[in-house]
């Protein structure tokens, strides 16, 4: 029986020592094609694979967080592989739990826009399982409170540890975001005060600091030296899905003396790649609650989804019928009436509205110009992309908070993932999409309750293009979309528009 030697190199990385035929067949096992590789730069050129690769054969290094895999892998039929542990303080196994007095959080003095909150049961449950494992991956969905449960994994760590936390998200608003809800969290706490204990990075931000905490983009600081990344005894990822698996490794890897590890999702893509790279370098999945739940439960909102299905003449079903996906979906985001219809649905609804779209110049600006010079003087209209700064974001979010009747244009890029808005009423996505974790995370936008406790209506544009027996490239799309809200139990109905 071949013998796997399992030790600890550092809170990042296990080594797992075997014999070569064995090494190369646990290679294989833990080496998976990225979801769209073949339209890659690198792999079209010839420079990549395609391949991700979680086990080193030369070093013998896996991240710690597959130690359950490791396990799959030494037992499936035919193998009946030994591990042998080398030393019993071992970071992934799963009975190594800590006993967690979860009492420390009746000390918080939790508000929300000043109003003292109690954390929900799976919230705590999440944080138990999270603090008592050392390590997890928190999966739970848009308006769950994730930033709460953030924010309570690391008042436990301050009080019990004395090293540095950092805290990772994709994007310039959410470091933002993460630190208002810090301060909102925090605001009648005398034991905690936001701006002496939080430093921001983004952009121009300084990278040497005292504070104990750090919110910053992955952007800013994966190109950095390891010693930064030495006093870091905590790390969470926030979005982690959104965290690209080269920038993702390499900041993981430095923070190597981070005995805590969290990484927090709405949802993962549905490929087992994404979720064993997430996996391994912060900790096995843990299903904190679902959408469905939180809506039968109040709450969120509830979720009304009609399936804008535009039905186009047979002249532009032949045309396009011809075209490949990128002209097909060149052809639709130009299309003008199209781009009325989106214009005036948005126009037509009672509430504040987000238009979601992908395309910036060709879509998002257009969209965007027919509908302010529709909109009544009273009606206020926003454009958002990524290239609108960040305090203007911010700006934005808190007057559309604050308004009844305003529209939103925003990109997917900005306002897809992690945005908090109070109030939303309606969503219209404007462009063609399949991605999983897009179409949830838009979704989630709407689904925090609103003050006057309307539910959300979700408009979703597909466009039907088919000619003869051939469907086109989005009504295939459209379906996937459909699959997801059947999978999420979300109600819908489907609706055909003659353009």
């Amino acid at each position: 029986m071949s013998i796997l030697k399992v030790k600890n190199k550092n809170h990042a990385f296990l080594i797992v020592d075997c014999e070569p035929g064995v090494a190369n067949e646990l290679a294989d096992f833990f080496t998976f094609y990225v979801p769209g590789y073949k339209f890659m730069p690198s792999y079209k050129n010839k420079i990549w694979d395609g391949k991700v690769r979680l086990y080193d054969v030369r070093t013998k290094e896996l991240p710690a967080g597959l130690f359950k895999y490791l396990e799959e892998f030494a037992s499936t039929p035919g193998r009946e592989y030994k591990l042998e542990l080398i030393h019993d303080n071992y970071y992934g196994l799963p009975n190594c739990n800590l006993e967690i007095d979860m009492s420390y959080i009746k000390d918080l003095i939790l508000t929300s826009k000043g109003k003292q909150i109690d954390p929900r049961d799976y919230q705590l449950e999440a944080i138990n399982h999270g603090l008592s494992n050392k390590k997890a991956m928190l999966i739970s969905p848009t308006a769950s409170g994730k930033s709460l449960i953030i924010y309570c994994l690391i008042r436990w760590y301050l009080k019990n540890y004395n090293k540095k936390i950092i805290l990772i998200v994709p994007t310039t608003s959410l470091v933002e975001q993460m630190y208002k809800d810090f301060a909102d969290y925090s605001e009648f706490d005398d034991s905690f005060d936001v701006t002496t204990t939080c430093h921001r990075i983004y952009s121009g931000k300084e990278k040497n600091f005292k504070q104990k905490i750090v919110i910053t983009t992955w952007q800013s600081i994966f190109k950095l030296p390891n010693q930064w990344f030495e006093p870091y005894g905590m790390v969470i990822g926030d979005e982690a899905h959104n965290f690209k698996a080269k920038s993702l490794t390499s900041i993981l890897s430095k923070c190597k003396d981070a005995e805590f590890r969290f990484g927090t999702t709405g949802t993962l893509d549905g490929t087992q790649t994404h979720k064993l790279v997430l996996e391994g370098y912060f900790g096995p999945a843990y299903y904190v609650t679902t959408t469905k739940t939180l809506m039968d439960s109040g709450a969120l909102s509830e979720l009304d989804i009609s399936v804008l299905l535009l039905k186009y003449n047979d002249i532009y079903c032949q045309e396009v019928s011809k075209m490949k996906y990128q002209d097909e979906v060149d052809f639709i985001v130009r299309h003008t009436p199209r781009n009325q219809f989106i214009s005036n649905l948005a126009l037509d609804q009672d509430g504040n509205t987000l238009v979601l779209f992908q395309f910036v110049e060709k879509h998002g600006k257009p969209l965007y110009d027919i509908i302010r010079e529709k909109a009544h003087a009273r009606r206020k209209v926003f454009f958002i992309s990524g290239a609108t700064d960040t305090e203007i974001r911010e700006q934005i979010r808190g007057i559309t908070e604050n308004e009844k009747n305003a529209i939103l244009v925003a990109s997917m890029g900005t306002f897809s993932t992690g945005i908090n808005i109070r109030n939303l009423h309606n969503i219209i996505f404007a462009s063609p999409s399949k991605s999983q974790i897009k179409v949830l995370q838009s979704i989630g936008r709407g689904l925090r309750k609103s003050d006057d406790g309307k539910g959300t209506k979700l408009y979703d544009i597909a466009d039907d293009l088919h000619w003869r027996k051939n469907k086109n490239y989005t009504l295939d799309h459209a379906a996937e979309r459909i699959k997801i809200y059947t999978k999420e139990k979300f109600y819908y109905k489907i609706y055909e528009i003659t353009l």
